[in-house]
């Protein structure tokens, strides 16, 4: 009789465990986390419904942090700073790019509290340095869409030899990628990942004309384009897209050498007035302290800078040719 009792005991834990545990586990099959994201994964994928948008394009990080992330986000036209960032090609993110910004103005500050700078002079040099990382990136990105406009009629050819070959339209992209040199080669390169990632077309070749503002690629992209709605020989319109960027690059070269004196008279007429107040004052302190000491010489000296600027800004847009 014992026995039985205790078997009695035993099977009733037994069944009031696996109750407890089978209940736990509908439980979790139905309204655990695991089913809750596995809920929103397919509400969001289902036709129409939900806001929830699922993308397998790689975000760029404005910062290292999340937190510091969620931070820039909020501010106003941040992501054209990070757009800004990502065409000039520099290894900075937008935190890293801001806090350059922000040392610089420091930097500036304190340099001008050494050196007990007037006040006009000082907020001059403050924003002279503050905006150094800027002009920097701005130089950069110059030079790195300069360098990709001169391999970009290169690249078209490749392309169009390649789909001679038999090369579908995404392998040319990818012999670019791996042929050509660096910078137009990891644009393309990421051009085709995308599209090899299930990406449209017409979304990874907008993507490329956003990384690289350049209205000859604009060109080469809108020709895609329309012959993927319309047909033809695309190899052949490569051709010719490419013989016009040569074309284009050579008047352009023809006149840069035209226009190289009026440039260089720019530049002189630019540095050398503050060269010249620069020697001056290393000279005769006490004559150019004038400029500043005395409140007519400061008139003159705003007066003077107006004028420069405008007339600096009138030189630079005569010499300035745009082909």
């Amino acid at each position: 009789m014992d026995y039985l009792y205790y078997l009695f005991v035993l099977l009733g834990f037994l069944a009031v465990a696996l109750f407890l545990e089978g209940a736990y586990l509908a439980w979790n099959a139905y309204r655990g986390p695991e089913a809750k994201r596995i809920a929103r994964r397919l509400h969001a994928m289902s036709a129409g419904q939900g806001t929830e948008q699922i993308s397998i394009v790689k975000k760029r990080l404005l910062a290292q942090t999340p937190a510091l992330d969620r931070l820039l986000l909020q501010l106003p036209r941040v992501h054209q700073v990070d757009r800004l960032v990502l065409q000039s090609g520099v290894r900075l993110n937008v935190a890293s790019f801001l806090g350059l910004t922000l040392a610089g103005g420091v930097a500036g500050l304190i340099l001008s509290w050494l050196l007990h700078l007037p006040a006009w002079i000082a907020i001059v040099v403050v924003v002279a340095v503050a905006g150094l990382p800027t002009f920097y990136v701005y130089a950069a990105k110059a030079r790195r869409l300069h360098t990709i406009e001169a391999q970009l009629p290169d690249a078209l050819d490749l392309m169009g030899r390649a789909m001679r070959a038999g090369h579908a339209f995404a392998g040319s992209l990818k012999m670019v990628g791996d042929e050509m040199p660096e910078p137009i080669a990891s644009e393309f390169r990421l051009t085709f990942d995308e599209i090899n990632y299930g990406i449209p077309l017409q979304d990874a070749l907008t993507n490329l004309a956003t990384r690289v503002p350049s209205t000859d690629l604009r060109y080469f992209v809108i020709a895609v384009l329309i012959q993927r709605e319309t047909g033809g020989n695309l190899a052949e319109l490569l051709d010719n897209i490419s013989a016009l960027i040569r074309a284009r690059l050579k008047l352009l070269g023809t006149i840069r050498v035209l226009s190289a004196e009026g440039r260089l008279s720019a530049w002189i007429l630019t540095v050398l007035p503050f060269v010249l107040a620069a020697v001056i004052n290393l000279i005769n302190p006490d004559f150019m302290a004038l400029l500043w000491k005395d409140p007519t010489g400061l008139k003159l000296v705003g007066a003077a800078l107006a004028l420069m600027i405008v007339g600096i800004l009138w030189m630079w847009r005569t010499i300035r040719i745009r082909v």
